[in-house]
């Protein structure tokens, strides 16, 4: 039985490559990488996220709210 190659040696021997042939392997092991992974499964749609939150408010009300909060500002007594 041989002994396979550990990462180490692995590496060792890739020291002995150009620079060119390092790229190229590694190129080579990262296009397999990518075959050998699954596919990445698509985001879920955060559309519709709060819609049985009900009804939003209306511009009327939201002018309302602002004038309730913001209608004696500023105040006279500060």
């Amino acid at each position: 039985m041989t002994d396979s190659p550990t990462l180490e040696k692995l590496i060792l021997e890739a020291e002995h490559l150009s620079t060119d042939e390092q790229f190229a392997l590694v190129s080579a092991l990262l296009s397999r990488l990518r075959v050998q992974h699954e596919p990445i499964q698509p985001k879920r749609s955060l559309y519709g996220l709060v819609k049985d939150t009900g009804n939003a408010p209306s511009a009327a009300d939201i002018d309302h709210a602002r004038q309730e909060m913001w209608g004696n500002f500023p105040r006279e007594d500060i």
